[in-house]
């Protein structure tokens, strides 16, 4: 099946999550990489594969069964294994990421931000968990800060990638928000965005940075590794909303991705600020 190492290893590159990872100590990094990797394959798994999707993803969830017991087949898996062991972790938040792609295949809009928010909760909201557990400071607190950043980062990718999606038939901006906005469905193939449908992009983005906001607390509540990679991942999510709002949130004619400048910007003024305001949680 397709998906090698080598090939997520480059996708890391182009993508919000992985942010800082080559600042951390090796064996973190690589915990974390691993955790990536999966959660890419589960996503080109429910984007990308040929043939009947749920029935890959029935696959891979046997083939997660199979890693927490050290007998998986597929690379990625295998990878995750030591993972899995040596953090003790649930195999739970992984299969949240497996039934978000299965909802992917049966619901294609979404009626109200509540709505997207409830996906987000399978999409994105685990990824924060698996973090948490990776550096052993999970608490309440910091799982709520953790899910609010995750949902950012998720609704940031979705504006980023409005006519990637439309063109998939899928949409993540909520209807009732293109209602609001005076926006059609079949705007969103257009070669470049309507006014109304800029004035919603803004809005959502407005919605991410404030979501994005529980970073700082979250951050600040860490020690050192944790803090600097929970610092990153908020800092790639900045730096993809500027990105939006340089392109005067036209993200049909042009590729809204973050620059390198702007993440490191975002990375030193975000680590800088949680480590002068550290607190516990």
């Amino acid at each position: 099946m397709f998906g090698s190492r080598d090939d997520f290893a480059a996708k890391a590159s182009h993508e919000n999550f992985p942010v800082a990872l080559r600042l951390l100590p090796p064996d973190t990094r690589s915990q974390l990489m691993a955790i990536y990797s999966f959660a890419r394959f589960t996503d080109d798994i429910g984007d990308e594969a040929e043939g009947d999707r749920l029935t890959l993803l029935d696959w891979l969830d046997d083939e997660l069964t199979l890693a927490g017991e050290g007998r998986a087949i597929h690379p990625v898996l295998q990878r995750l294994t030591p993972v899995i062991h040596d953090l003790n972790l649930s195999l739970e938040p992984f299969r949240s990421l497996i039934e978000a792609n299965r909802v992917d295949q049966r619901v294609t809009r979404y009626s109200t931000f509540d709505d997207l928010v409830d996906y987000c909760m399978l999409s994105a909201a685990p990824v924060g968990y698996l973090v948490l557990a990776v550096f052993n400071v999970s608490s309440e607190q910091r799982a709520e800060w953790s899910d609010k950043v995750c949902i950012a980062l998720q609704l940031v990718e979705h504006l980023q990638d409005v006519g990637e999606d439309a063109r998939r038939g899928r949409i993540y901006l909520p209807l009732e928000d293109l209602e609001t906005f005076g926006c059609s469905e079949e705007e969103l193939l257009a070669p470049s965005a309507s006014p109304e449908l800029r004035g919603l992009i803004a809005m959502e983005s407005r919605r991410a940075r404030e979501l994005l906001a529980a970073g700082s607390p979250l951050a600040s509540s860490l020690p050192f590794h944790a803090r600097l990679a929970v610092s990153g991942f908020v800092a790639g999510g900045l730096a993809a909303a500027d990105s939006i709002e340089n392109a005067h949130f036209d993200v049909l004619s042009v590729r809204c991705r973050p620059s390198k400048h702007r993440v490191a910007e975002h990375l030193a003024r975000g680590f800088i600020a949680a480590s002068f305001h550290g607190s516990a949680a």
